[in-house]
Formats: structure tokens, C-alpha cells, sequence
């Protein structure tokens, strides 16, 4: 028995007084991973609440097969229940289809094949079959074991509470309980947060694997790219949200063609628009100048200047008639792109300084369970990544570079260095404060000005008068972000600067981040970045000291 398909028709969500979704369908088949792309913002996680029934859209439908699984961000389990009540509830479905199956087999065994309601009961127990089949469900158990090994929890006790596991081992227990139910559809929020590359290779298999629909939002580019049969652009389009064939380095070269034709179509009509206006202002009425009649045209001069009138008329109604035309139905301008501006990532060294001495230099630092360092320089135009496993301490030596935490040891700065840190999380102490009135009185009248947040291309200008508490939390990081770059720092750390970004803007801030002025040092686990990295790398591994 085929999967059912997942059908979305015309799905339009407002929150307050944002159309958040407006009119977007989906067909999402058996055996077709989605990605959903765009801005943060957009609608991606709203769009799967309401593909998950979570959410009930405003107008619209979605049809859903009953098995649905959708990654919630908090687990619908209780603090007190354990990793075996999480697994028995994973398990509750293919220990249901092999005991349903045992029970139509044993009464088909007991059944003449005469007898009535026979051939019923053989198509029941086939279709169950197919069905089971289908789910693996007689490798349930032992697919349970291999996910939670695959995820890293193979080695935490089953008898452990939930509420004695950190956000990440509960994000990934969440993910493993659906890999095990392998549902007729998934729908999957950042699946890949937390996750470190061998956690993520394996749930990129175990996708590939899947007969279901999966629908995910992601802004891991390396996972889409291995994953991705299609990715949906939610982003603003001329003809709304465009669905691309591929994975999402297929996108990224569509999408390219695409908005260079929308500019294209755009500019072009543009012009008609202008020479149309010109044509109907004043063009026409300079065909027929105003002068009076020659001797020799006395005799024909009323007949001449009627059918002159006559076709300056005709060309000023057609003239009017195409341009109507086009304003009803003309292209919308394309949005301004977020753009980084190069310029503004990091300060250049002051003139006369020393460009190959260090900035920060830490010998013998020791934070205690968390961070071992003998040695490390960051020079004053390093691109410095800082990789390992999830626990290594990345965040704590950025931490350390940036003055946050006083370690053992010896940390030397050179004087009056200026250091900028993006954390993970980017909390504003005044949520009801908008985004503009935030980004003012945090930098001050005269460098808000000097810098307008506008000019960085990391906030679109319908957010800029948006309360903060409104804000995804993707939005909220490009405005710390932003903060940063108004008043740019010789040493910039960025943690995990991709987390909640779009994969656009990740490829935006990569190129940012290449050859120019100041010194940048970025820990993070995206895959993409690391490949295309093009500086240091220091790799942390728990336990083990940098030298």
C-alpha cells in the first residue's frame, strides 16, 4: 500500500498584524524531502505548525495522513518519564502492527479457505503485511537501538528521567523517537542543531531512507544539499513562494537565475512605464506644433490639421490604454537583498600598529571541566575556526578571548583592543522596545545615525519598527550581529554564527568573512563552513589542552 501524500492548499496565517503566510499550497509525495528556504521571518516553522495541525491556518486546508510525526521543541512528555517510556511510546505502533498481523494470521490459519469472508480476511492480512513491511516493524527494536547509538545517546541509562537530560539530549531523544516510528510523513524543525557530524551524517541517511513525505526547515546548507529532493523558497518572489527541483546547491544556482530575471522584467518595464508616460505627457502634443497655416497650404489646412488632431488622439488613448494596462498588472520592484557590507565586519588595525603580534595570547589557561589551553595566539588579521564536539569548550574559549571568563593561567591583550562577542543567545533586557529604538540607544544618537542599521543588510526595512519581543529567534541574532558591526571590533568572536540564519545569509556571511582588515575567530560545528574555510583551524576535543 502506496504512503499518503501530505497536500497543503492556500494556506494563509496572520499573527497581529503581519500576514505571515498568504496563499502558500504544498504537495509533498511519498518518498520527497522538501527543504524549506527563506529569510527568517518567512514562515517556515509557522508553515509546518499548520502542515502539523498544531495551528489552525486562517483560511485554507491541509490534508495529512493519520501518522503524521512532527519534531516539537519541547518534548510532550513529562519531566518525571524516562528515555524506556519515551522508546515504549516509539515502539507502541510497530508492536501494534505485528500483533494485529499475528492475530489476522492466526485466524486465517483457522479458516477454510471456503468459507465465507475468507478472501476478506486474506486481503486484511496482506494489506497489513505490505503495510508492516513497509515499516520494518519486525526491526523496530532493533533500528531503536542503532538510532539512540547513531545519535549519541546509546550509552545514557534507559531508566533516566527526562528532566536529568540537557536541551540537546532532549532535542535528540524528540528526533530518535520519530526515526523509530518511521511515520507516513515527517515534518522536522532544525533537525540538525546540536548535532555533531556524525550524529548528522546519520540522520541524513536514516531521511534518505524514509518512504514518507519529509518536509524540513533547516539552515544546516550541508544537510539540505545531502537530503533535499526539493527545496520551497518562501522568500518574496514575483510570483509568490517557488518550488525548485534539487538539492541546495541546485537552488542556489536557480534562484540566481531567477532574481537576475525578475530584475531583468522588472527594469524593462520600468522603462516602458517611462516612455509610456512620456509618450502620453508629452510626445503627443509635440507632433503638431502650434503655427499657422503657409500660403501654399491655406486651401488644405483644415482638412491636414483635423487628421493630424486625429492620430495624436489615437496615439495619446493607445499610449494611456498600455500604460493602465501595466499599472494594474506591473511586476513588483524586487526587495532589497540583505547584503553584509565587507567593509563593516571588523576595524582595521590602527596605522603603525604590529599586524603580526597578538591580539590575545593565552599560555597555560585552565578552566576547570571545561576548557584546557597551553597555548594560542590570535594575530591582529587572523580567521581563526574553532571546531570540535558538542561539551569541548568552544564557547568557553570564546569566552575567555573575549574577557568573560577570568581562567587560570595567563591571558596578555594588547592594550586597548576592542573585542566583540556574538553569543548564542541573543537576549534584549526590553522586549517592548522596537528593533530601531534597541539599535539607537544601545550605540547612541550620533553612531546610530553615522550607521544606519538599514546599511548593514541584516534587517529589511518592514522589521526595523517591530517590538523586539516579536522578533524569530534568527532575527534576534542578526540584530546583536548588527550591534557588532555599527562600531566593528579588531577581534570579533562569533559562536556559532549560523545557527538561525538563513542559508543565504550564512553564504553571505562566509564571503564577509574572507580576506580584509581585523581579526575574526569563529567556533562552529556547520559543516559548509568548515569545508570552505579558508584560515586556522584549532580543533577541541574534551579533556585534551590546545597547544
Amino acid at each position: 500500500m502506496p504512503e499518503p501524500a501530505l497536500l497543503a492548499h492556500d494556506l494563509v496565517r496572520v499573527l497581529g498584524d503581519r500576514r505571515v503566510l498568504d496563499g502558500v499550497s504544498l504537495t509533498a509525495s511519498p518518498g520527497r524531502r522538501i527543504g524549506l528556504i527563506g529569510e527568517n521571518g518567512v514562515g517556515k516553522s509557522t508553515l509546518l505548525r499548520l502542515l502539523a495541525g498544531a495551528d489552525a491556518p486562517d483560511s485554507g486546508s491541509v490534508v495529512r495522513p493519520g501518522d503524521l510525526g512532527f519534531l516539537h521543541q519541547e518534548m510532550p512528555y513529562e519531566a518525571t518519564q524516562t528515555i524506556a517510556d519515551v522508546l515504549a511510546d516509539a515502539l507502541r505502533e510497530p508492536r501494534a502492527e505485528l500483533a494485529e498481523l499475528e492475530r489476522l494470521g492466526d485466524l486465517l490459519s483457522r479458516t477454510p479457505q471456503e468459507a465465507d469472508g475468507y478472501g476478506e480476511l486474506l486481503d486484511a492480512y496482506g494489506q497489513r503485511l505490505d503495510r508492516a513491511q513497509e515499516h520494518e516493524v519486525w526491526d523496530a527494536d532493533r533500528r531503536a537501538a542503532l538510532v539512540l547509538a547513531g545519535l549519541g545517546l546509546g550509552a545514557v541509562p534507559h531508566d533516566r528521567p527526562l528532566g536529568s537530560l540537557s536541551g540537546g539530549q532532549r532535542g535528540r531523544l524528540a528526533l530518535a523517537a520519530l526515526l523509530v516510528r518511521r511515520p507516513s510523513a515527517l515534518l522536522l524543525d532544525e533537525p540538525t542543531n546540536h548535532l555533531d557530524d556524525e550524529a548528522a551524517r546519520f540522520v541524513e541517511e536514516e531521511m534518505r531512507a524514509l518512504p514518507g513525505a519529509v518536509v524540513v526547515a533547516s539552515h544546516d546548507r550541508a544537510f539540505l544539499d545531502a537530503v533535499c529532493t526539493d527545496v520551497l523558497d518562501l522568500d518574496p518572489a514575483v510570483d509568490g513562494p517557488v518550488r525548485y527541483g534539487g538539492n541546495y546547491s541546485a537552488y542556489q544556482a536557480e534562484r540566481r537565475a531567477a532574481r537576475e530575471r525578475w530584475e531583468r522584467r522588472y527594469a524593462e518595464e520600468q522603462e516602458e512605464l517611462a516612455a509610456l508616460r512620456q509618450s502620453a505627457g508629452v510626445t503627443a502634443r509635440l507632433v503638431a506644433p502650434d503655427r499657422g497655416p503657409r500660403d501654399s497650404e491655406k486651401m488644405g489646412y483644415g482638412v491636414r490639421a483635423n487628421r493630424v488632431q486625429s492620430q495624436i488622439a489615437r496615439r495619446v488613448r493607445n499610449a494611456n490604454r498600455r500604460l493602465d494596462e501595466l499599472e494594474r498588472g506591473q511586476v513588483a520592484a524586487p526587495p532589497r537583498p540583505l547584503r553584509f557590507r565587507r567593509d563593516r565586519l571588523v576595524t582595521a588595525p590602527e596605522p603603525g600598529a604590529d599586524r603580526d603580534g597578538a591580539l590575545v595570547a593565552l599560555r597555560e589557561v585552565r578552566v576547570p571541566g571545561r576548557l584546557t589551553v597551553d597555548r594560542l595566539d590570535v594575530t591582529a588579521t587572523d580567521r581563526l575556526l574553532v571546531t570540535g564536539p558538542n561539551g569541548s569548550g568552544k564557547s568557553t574559549l570564546l569566552a575567555v578571548l573575549a574577557g568573560r571568563i577570568a581562567p587560570s593561567g595567563e591571558v596578555r591583550r594588547r592594550p586597548e583592543v576592542t573585542v566583540g562577542l556574538l553569543a548564542q543567545d541573543s537576549d534584549f533586557p526590553h522586549p517592548e522596545r522596537t528593533v530601531r529604538a534597541t539599535y539607537t540607544r544601545a550605540l547612541g544618537f550620533e553612531r546610530a545615525e553615522a550607521v544606519p542599521l538599514a546599511s548593514l543588510g541584516l534587517l529589511s526595512d518592514a522589521e526595523l519598527g517591530r517590538p523586539v519581543g516579536q522578533l524569530s529567534v534568527g532575527q534576534r541574532r542578526r540584530l546583536a550581529l548588527a550591534l557588532l558591526l555599527a562600531d566593528p571590533p579588531e577581534l570579533l568572536l562569533l559562536d556559532e554564527p549560523t545557527n538561525h540564519l538563513s542559508p543565504l545569509l550564512c553564504d553571505e556571511l562566509e564571503d564577509a568573512m574572507g580576506a580584509g582588515p581585523g581579526a575574526i575567530v569563529v567556533a562552529g560545528h556547520d559543516r559548509r563552513m568548515r569545508e570552505r574555510w579558508q584560515g586556522r583551524e584549532v580543533r577541541l576535543t574534551a579533556g585534551a589542552p590546545v597547544r
